[in-house]
């Protein structure tokens, strides 16, 4: 499938993997197909509802511009609205969860009042392979359960050693997140390291390759890194089943990823996301453990430990070393996603998206037909680095997630967050903001306005929507933190049809600014990302 390219001046290597196929890859589909064939016989595969619906795959996109348009588009949303999310490409041999399929990126290219939509697959080493081969071939976490799921493991090493498959750029999916650093558009998952892609003038996404930072990047990268809006430092890290199971990094404004800094714990942890501020990184040791010897006994291949703490850890964020590494503990938890955190005195204070209990079936194996609420809420959590204590307040009612802010104050303190309101585990059925300089009100059953709740947007029955991004009115210094606008994509169940809309984020009226009808469906996913204007033109 070509030689490997390389480019040290950009810090991202061309992805050319040499796959094999041949008489040694159709006996191992054979041994494969045989063992899911008698799996299935014995009932001990589970019905594929992220495959139908609106979360069936679709067909990528080019550009269609011209959509139709009703309100208007502000001047400061000229640039490309993104959003990832899973999209497989080839049919699943056998099961199936949602965080598996191919990155898919949809994108709203904004200019001068008019859109154009487009969706791609983000070219990835494994993505390119399937390609080759026509069909699925890597493993997935909807079949890691139990004795089955040991014999997929197995399966996909015996491929790695026979030269089946090329695991010399990774095996990532590039489906969870997107972030923008030194003239770069990242396609993120956690598994993996990023890769970079380039947005056309008109809106098309070309895949150009996968960053490793001239080799300085030897573990995978996390999701949710952080970029400083006033440094211009991007803040990251990377977690593994071996030790050292955490690595932290730093990437200079130039682009430049500095030594890594090993992070000792005690187990391997799944670690979504951390937070920075001004001085410091926050790491969270939560209980939700790699845990591959369950399988022998029938259970997923993560475990998740309710009688452990959960830990934060609060490192200056320049250090060498973890030595400096201060921990609190708080009640039991798990999160998945932070909305910011700043300093104020002795104190990190760190605001954030608790989950009281995690069901595993969300994030590992098989996966229920109808998974339970979120029991997501927002929380304020201080850690005084003085006296060492850690406590905590709840702000919200369940279920709230996907927080953002105004990234102008990533690291510092402001005073809005803008979250989905989730009717289920994979549904967003409205947008909330957030006061958090306001009391909340205490008795209330759900998210609703009043206390610290500004506004609530519903999208209506039927209508689901995903990650909100705020984009600032302009770029005035004495712009108010909430000026601008949240704009996501909105699919309507009852119609099979898709859009984007955008919102006032300071009023939260229930009449969106603007709405774009879209030319096909958009799948359920993940992150959201706004390029601003002046991003794409100073793409590297």
């Amino acid at each position: 499938m070509g030689t490997m390219a390389e480019d040290d001046s950009k810090g991202y290597k061309a992805v050319n993997p040499h796959p094999k196929g041949g008489l040694v890859s159709w006996v191992v589909d054979m041994v494969e197909k045989l063992v899911v064939e008698a799996s299935t016989l014995y009932g001990s595969r589970k019905p594929m509802q992220f495959l139908s619906g609106n979360f069936a795959p679709v067909s990528e996109t080019a550009p269609k511009s011209h959509l139709p348009v009703v309100g208007h588009l502000p001047s400061c949303l000229d640039g490309e609205f993104v959003r990832v999310g899973p999209n497989p490409k080839f049919a699943p041999v056998a099961g199936y969860h949602w965080f598996d399929g191919d990155g898919m990126i949809h994108g709203l290219r904004i200019k001068d009042g008019k859109a154009t939509y487009v969706s791609r697959y983000v070219k990835t080493s494994r993505l390119k392979q399937e390609e080759y081969f026509g069909k699925a071939k890597f493993m997935k976490i909807g079949d890691l359960k139990g004795m089955f799921g040991l014999f997929i493991v197995q399966i996909h090493i015996l491929r790695e050693k026979l030269g089946v498959l090329d695991m010399s750029y990774g095996n990532g999916t590039a489906n969870t997140a997107l972030i923008y650093h030194h003239g770069k558009l990242l396609a993120l998952q956690e598994a993996d390291k990023p890769y970079v892609l380039r947005v056309l003038e008109d809106g098309d996404l070309q895949t150009l390759g996968l960053m490793d930072y001239d080799d300085k990047l030897a573990h995978s990268f996390t999701a949710h890194p952080k970029v400083d809006p006033i440094t211009g430092e991007m803040f990251t890290f990377g977690y593994q089943h071996t030790p050292p199971y955490v690595t932290y990094r730093v990437v200079t404004k130039e682009g430049i990823m500095l030594d890594p800094v090993p992070i000792t714990l005690p187990k391997p942890v799944m670690m979504h996301d951390f937070a920075i501020t001004d001085n410091y990184a926050i790491f969270m040791d939560l209980p939700l453990y790699f845990s591959p010897k369950d399988m022998v006994k029938g259970g997923l291949i993560m475990s998740y430990d309710t009688t452990k703490k959960a830990r934060f850890g609060i490192l200056p964020r320049y250090a060498k070393d973890d030595l400096q590494m201060q921990w609190f503990e708080l009640p039991n938890c798990y999160i998945f996603h932070n909305a910011n955190a700043w300093e104020e005195g002795d104190e990190v204070i760190l605001y954030t998206c608790r989950l009281p209990d995690l069901d595993l079936e969300m994030v590992s194996g098989a996966v229920k037909e109808n998974m339970k609420n979120f029991q997501n809420e927002l929380y304020e959590m201080r850690f005084n680095l003085k006296s060492g204590e850690a406590s905590q307040k709840k702000l919200s009612e369940s279920a709230v997630d996907f927080p953002r802010i105004n990234e102008k104050y990533i690291g510092r303190k402001q005073r809005y967050v803008y979250g989905t309101v989730l009717d289920s585990v994979t549904q967003v059925k409205g947008l909330v903001k957030f006061d958090l300089q306001a009391e909340p009100e205490i008795g209330k059953s759900q998210i609703e306005v009043g206390g610290n709740v500004l506004g609530v947007f519903c999208f209506g029955p039927g209508r689901f929507g995903s990650e909100a991004i705020f984009v600032p009115r302009d770029s005035g210094p004495d712009l108010e933190e909430d000026d601008g606008y949240l704009i996501c994509f909105v699919h309507d169940e009852n119609t099979g049809k898709s859009e984007v809309n955008v919102f006032d984020a300071k009023t939260m009226s229930p009449e969106p600014v603007a709405i774009v009808y879209l030319p096909t469906r958009v799948p359920y996913g993940f992150h959201a990302f706004f390029v601003s204007e002046e991003q794409l033109q100073n793409q590297a």
